[in-house]
C-alpha cells in the first residue's frame, strides 16, 4: 500500500482532542502550586521546599517509570495504556481535591497523579502512528506539546485567581473535578487505532518493546537525539524555573519576570504548532531540527546579555519558539529512525532524557550560588546548544519520511 492510498478518518481529530485534554489537565495539576508557594506553605504549615516537592515529585517519579510505562503502552495498546494513566489522573486528582487540607494526603495523591504522567507523555508518537498518516505525525506531536504548554500556562495564571476566590481547598477541588472529567472524556472517546493502517507497506509491524529497546540502543543517531533533548529541556526548564532570579539584577519587577516567563511559554506554543507542520509539509526532519537549535542560540545569548525589557522579551520569545518548536519533530524523527521499535519506547527514552535535565536546572542554581550570577550557567547553556548543533549536523535524515 502506497502512502497516497492510505485512507484517513475524521475521527482521528476526536481522539487527538481527548488525548490533548488529559495532557493539558495533568500539566495544570503539576504546576498549580508553583505560583502560590508562599500561601500554600502557610496553609499546610510546611516549608517552601515541601511545596516545591509537589511539583518536583513528577520529575522524580518519571525517571524510574519511563521504561515500564513504554512497556505498558506496548503491551496494552494505546487506549488501554493511556486509559490507565487517565484513570490514575482522574482518581488521584479528585482525591487530592477532596483531601485538600492535609499535606501528607495531598503529597500522597500527588504521587499517584505523577505515576500517570509517563503513560501520557510516552504516547505522543504512538497516537500519531495509529491514527495519522506520515505527513501529519510531527504536527500531532506538536499539538500534544501545545496542550502541555497550555496546561502549564493555565495552571500558572489561573491558580492565584482561584485561590483568592475559593481558597486552596476550592482550587484543588475544581482541578480535581477537571481531572475526572478529562479522564472520562478520554475513556469514552478514545479508540485504539484507525480501522485501517496509517503506515505505508513495509512500515506497519512493530517489534516487541524489549526487542525494540535493543535496536534503539544500537542507534548512534538516537543517542545524539537524547543529548539534544537533555540540553534543550535543561535550558528551557532552567530559564523558566529561575527566571525571576535571573532578571532581578537587571532591575525588573516580579510582574515583568512573570511576563517573560509567560512569553517563553507562548513562544513554545506557537513554535510547536508551526514548525512541526512545516516539517510534515516539506517531508524533512533534520533541517528543521537543526534550524530550530541554531535559531534558539541567539535567543539565549540575547537573554543572557540583554539589559532592556524589550530586548529580553524578544530574546525569550525567540528561545521558546525555536527550542520547543523542534521538540515534536525530534520525537517523530526518533520514532522513524528506530523502526521497527515501538513508538512508545523511543518516545519514553527521549522524555526520560528530558526529565534527567533536572540535573542541569539544579546546576544552574549551584553556579549562581558559587559565582554570584546566573550568567556563567546561561553561557554554559549557549555552549551546550552550540555542541548540539554539531550533533544535529551529523544526523542522517529519516528514511521513512522520504517514502
Amino acid at each position: 500500500m502506497k502512502e497516497s492510498d492510505i485512507k484517513v478518518y475524521a475521527y482521528r481529530w476526536v481522539v487527538l482532542a481527548a488525548f490533548m485534554f488529559i495532557n493539558l489537565t495533568i500539566q495544570i495539576l503539576w504546576i498549580c502550586f508553583a505560583p502560590i508557594t508562599g500561601p500554600a506553605a502557610e496553609f499546610f504549615q510546611v516549608s517552601d521546599m515541601q511545596i516545591g516537592m509537589l511539583a518536583m515529585s513528577f520529575m522524580i517519579v518519571y525517571i524510574p517509570l519511563a521504561i515500564p510505562a513504554s512497556w505498558v503502552i506496548d503491551r496494552l495498546g494505546f487506549k488501554n495504556g493511556v486509559g490507565l494513566g487517565a484513570v490514575l489522573l482522574g482518581a488521584f486528582g479528585l482525591l487530592r481535591g477532596l483531601y485538600a487540607p492535609t499535606y501528607p494526603w495531598v503529597l500522597g495523591f500527588t504521587l499517584g497523579i505523577a505515576v500517570a504522567q509517563p503513560l501520557l507523555l510516552n504516547a505522543f508518537t504512538t497516537l500519531a502512528a495509529k491514527w495519522f498518516p506520515l505527513n501529519e505525525r510531527a504536527s500531532v506531536s506538536g499539538l500534544a506539546t501545545v496542550a502541555n504548554f497550555l496546561g502549564t500556562a493555565i495552571g500558572l495564571m489561573l491558580t492565584p485567581y482561584l485561590v483568592t476566590r475559593y481558597g486552596i481547598p476550592g482550587m484543588q477541588l475544581i482541578y480535581g473535578v477537571l481531572a475526572a472529567l478529562s479522564a472520562a472524556a478520554f475513556l469514552i472517546l478514545a479508540r485504539e487505532a484507525a480501522p485501517t493502517s496509517m503506515s505505508p507497506a513495509g512500515f506497519q509491524e512493530r517489534a516487541l518493546m524489549f526487542d525494540g529497546l535493543k535496536m534503539i540502543l544500537r542507534q548512534a543517531d538516537f543517542y545524539r537525539v537524547m543529548v539534544i533533548f537533555f540540553v534543550g529541556m535543561g535550558v528551557f526548564n532552567g530559564v523558566a524555573t529561575w527566571i525571576e532570579a535571573m532578571v532581578r539584577p537587571k532591575g525588573l519587577s516580579i510582574s515583568q519576570a512573570g511576563m517573560l516567563g509567560g512569553l517563553l511559554l507562548i513562544g513554545g506554543i506557537i513554535g510547536a504548532a508551526i514548525i512541526p507542520a512545516l516539517s510534515d509539509h516539506y517531508r524533512k526532519r533534520k533541517p528543521f531540527i537543526l534550524a530550530g537549535m541554531i535559531c534558539a542560540v541567539p535567543g539565549l545569548w540575547g537573554f543572557t546579555f540583554g539589559q532592556t525589557y524589550l530586548s529580553l522579551l524578544v530574546s525569550i520569545f525567540v528561545l521558546g519558539f525555536f527550542m520547543m518548536g523542534m521538540g515534536p519533530i525530534g520525537l517523530q524523527y526518533a520514532a522513524e529512525i528506530t523502526f521497527p521499535a515501538p513508538e512508545g519506547t523511543s518516545n519514553g527514552l527521549l522524555m526520560l532524557a528530558s526529565q534527567l535535565a533536572v540535573v542541569f536546572i539544579y546546576g544552574m542554581e549551584a553556579l549562581n550560588n558559587l559565582l554570584g550570577s546566573f550568567r556563567p550557567a546561561l553561557l554554559l547553556g549557549v555552549g551546550l546548544m552550540a555542541i548540539s548543533c554539531l550533533l544535529i549536523a551529523r544526523l542522517q535524515e529519516s528514511s521513512l519520511i522520504k517514502k
